[in-house]
């Protein structure tokens, strides 16, 4: 044995076993600290004897097992941190009685001794943190799924006949190893079974989203009858289950992000919906998830993501309805927040997803449309009151104006029932005084979408809604005589903009644009009150404004666009007084005036045919816009020139009094016209022209050659742009 020299330190872990079995002893009997070096003996181990306590071992065979176990248990109740520093440092000193005879003892009788007295370390590891770990590791698996065992469940669950409740337990408990496997870290499985590789979670998810609705509804029975599955006689054997399930379903579609992959499971839970609305709680996560796959995702998610949510709703419209239309509504308002031509279509569908929404019970929705309305007129009126930038903006923003847009379109769809209406009036002043609150020419993109809410609702509401004065007042307002400062290659889009910036007013774009946007509101607003019977009076002013506006407009494509209108509205109104000239009933009579204006709509006006043809093309051109050019146009259009005749060239050269040039040089015209442009005295260039032509006169017989023996390659090769590619250029 190796004789030590060194104090007793409990921080080591280093230290030889006799030291550490002085520092036991020292603390057992409180007695004083020894001296620093260890007395060097050779003592026998006397087995029999046990040490008494004064006396202080020189090695590990000076002490029986049984004593040392009963210092050992002294100490862990004594100074219990100090024991649980030996047992983390060194468990060979614990573990004594089983290594000691190896270390120490040199007959193979002694170690056979103390294996017999120790035996067993159980009692002193039980306390110890590592083995309680262990003890809480994994529970084994029963078994690992395979393929086949796929196949066969898949069978099973296709079952004409009857479907087995183990079989559908079996298949849940397989759906539920695959979402371990998938969602945990190391992929160790705490249930009955375990997915392992892909080919089998594959085909367990794939077992689960094809047959298993199919399975569950012909064991519960709703094939035939179609009823509540909560009053299936069989719901209660299967419930937990299929919260079970659903619960893993709802997390694998939290996990995962391809579209192809979330359209499968979307159609799934579809399908799934009507046990989803069985379990309240599952329900809400459900709705949760999904009212974030319809605000944000891709088109084909955004429509499955609605029609889960529509059908979850259904099937518990009084507990659930109410919650849901709020959290759409703000979600709504959320996301459009900000408008481009890219998040237009998602923000017109949830808005028609919302209007379909509300249009479930109007009796609930009336509650919070009122709300939400009651709102935009609380933040227009503090506009009005306290005219600061903060509660102007707080009014003129893309969440404002498409709050507008959803409850126009909303009172619209509902006009044909009585529970809404009476809030047509209350959403129509909010509208007209958003326009009238700051009417200076940088919103004038806010006044037109304004104007389009305000005649979409005047349409589906049939409601009369007067428009025409906030579209003539831009006419006799603005100055469109004025030059403009800067030069725009075409038009400002003002669909997505709600305020124009100083430098876009000065452009020739901006003019352009807003008389292409008052026409297009004017034909619309005109065309759908042309069948009126009041349509002559009603379109008086506007066309006396009109005329004013001819009258000091210089720009002749201004004034011929608006000429156009013109004459259309004074042929509407000339054809309404010639009808209302043969009527035989009273103005007061209403019922006959409907009837009367019903019979117009569907004979035709001449407004209402001129619109809906410009409606057609206006259509198609806003489709270019919104889709790329290149895919709409194709290829490029390609030159085709005509066939030069022997009799068409030499009638050219007579004229020319030269050679006819197949493709002439662009450089030398244009070279030509500057030089021209620069000096007009310079009379050395039509020397050298006149030098160039009288050597062309003098190889006439070989360029009549060269041109014959092209005529054919251009006939064949096509047009020569072909060979050029836009790198070149």
């Amino acid at each position: 044995m190796k004789k030590n020299k060194a104090p007793v330190e409990a921080e080591s872990s280093e230290n030889s076993d006799s030291e550490e079995l002085e520092s036991e002893q020292e603390l057992e009997s409180e007695q004083e600290p020894e001296s620093d070096q260890e007395p060097e003996s050779e003592q026998e181990p006397e087995s029999d004897q046990e040490p008494e306590s004064e006396q202080e071992p020189d090695s590990e065979e000076d002490l029986d097992p049984k004593t040392h176990k009963k210092s050992l248990e002294k100490l862990k109740k004594t100074d219990p941190d100090f024991y649980n520093f030996l047992e983390e440092n060194d468990e060979n000193l614990l573990n004594f009685d089983v290594e000691s005879g190896d270390d120490a003892s040199d007959k193979e009788d002694d170690d056979n001794d103390d294996d017999e007295k120790v035996h067993k370390p159980g009692p002193l590891r039980a306390d110890s943190d590592e083995s309680d770990f262990e003890d809480e590791d994994a529970k084994p698996v029963q078994g690992k799924i395979t393929l086949k065992m796929v196949a066969q469940w898949q069978a099973e669950l296709q079952n004409e006949v009857k479907v087995k409740l183990t079989t559908i337990t079996t298949v849940i408990k397989a759906f539920n190893a695959a979402m371990v496997r998938a969602t945990s870290e190391d992929g160790a499985s705490t249930g009955e079974y375990k997915v392992e590789g892909s080919s089998v979670f594959n085909a367990v998810i794939q077992m689960c989203v094809l047959y298993l609705p199919g399975a569950i509804r012909k064991y519960l029975g709703m094939e035939q009858s179609g009823k509540d599955p909560q009053k299936c006689k069989h719901f209660i054997k299967i419930k937990t289950h299929l919260i079970s399930y659903l619960s893993d379903l709802l997390k694998l579609l939290g996990g995962v992000t391809s579209e192809n992959i979330l359209t499968v499971l979307l159609k799934h839970l579809h399908q799934m919906s009507v046990y989803v609305a069985c379990f309240i709680r599952i329900a809400k996560q459900a709705l949760k998830k999904l009212l974030t796959f319809w605000s944000t995702g891709e088109e084909t998610v955004r429509v499955l993501a609605f029609l889960c949510i529509l059908r979850i709703t259904r099937n518990q419209q009084s507990a659930l309805l109410d919650q849901v239309l709020k959290a759409m509504y703000l979600t709504y308002v959320k996301n459009c927040k900000f408008v481009s031509p890219s998040t237009w279509p998602g923000i017109n569908f949830m808005r028609r997803s919302l209007v379909e929404m509300f249009s479930l019970d109007l009796n609930v929705s009336y509650q919070h449309v009122f709300l939400y309305i009651r709102q935009l007129a609380i933040h227009l009126r503090n506009a009005i009151v306290v005219q600061k930038i903060e509660n102007r903006q707080a009014v003129y923003n893309w969440q404002y104006v498409n709050s507008l847009h959803l409850w126009a379109d909303l009172l619209g769809a509902t006009s044909n029932k009585p529970q809404l209406q009476p809030l047509i009036y209350p959403l129509v002043m909010i509208t007209t005084n958003t326009i009238k609150l700051v009417p200076t020419h940088q919103y004038y993109p806010l006044r037109f979408h304004c104007v389009e809410i305000l005649i979409n609702l005047s349409k589906e509401s049939n409601n009369f809604v007067p428009v025409l004065p906030f579209l003539v007042e831009v006419l006799t307002s603005f100055d469109f005589n004025k030059k403009h400062k800067k030069v725009s290659m075409k038009p400002l889009d003002f669909s997505c903009i709600l305020r124009l910036a100083k430098s876009q007013l000065m452009e020739n774009g901006f003019k352009d644009s807003v008389i292409e946007r008052i026409y297009a509101l004017l034909l619309e607003y005109t065309a759908n009150e042309s069948h009126t019977i009041a349509f002559p009076d009603l379109t008086l002013l506007a066309v006396m404004q009109i005329k004013q506006f001819l009258k000091t407009c210089s720009v002749s494509n201004y004034t011929k666009k608006m000429r156009q209108l013109l004459e259309k509205i004074e042929e509407n109104s000339k054809f309404i007084e010639r009808e209302r000239a043969k009527i035989n009933f009273s103005l007061s009579d209403e019922k006959m005036i409907v009837a009367w204006e019903t019979n117009i709509r569907t004979k035709g006006t001449p407004l209402q045919t001129f619109y809906e043809n410009w409606s057609k093309i206006n259509k198609i051109q806003k489709r270019k816009k919104i889709t790329k050019n290149d895919e709409i146009a194709g290829e490029l259009p390609k030159i085709k020139r005509p066939k030069l005749t022997d009799e068409a060239i030499q009638n050219a050269q007579k004229e020319n009094k030269g050679p006819v040039e197949l493709f002439p040089s662009d450089d030398e015209d244009e070279g030509d016209h500057f030089k021209a442009e620069d000096d007009d005295d310079t009379p050395a260039p039509k020397a050298k022209k006149v030098k160039k032509k009288e050597k062309k006169e003098k190889k006439k017989p070989t360029k009549k050659k060269a041109m014959e023996v092209d005529e054919e390659p251009v006939e064949d090769k096509g047009d020569i742009v072909q060979e050029f590619s836009v790198s070149d250029w």
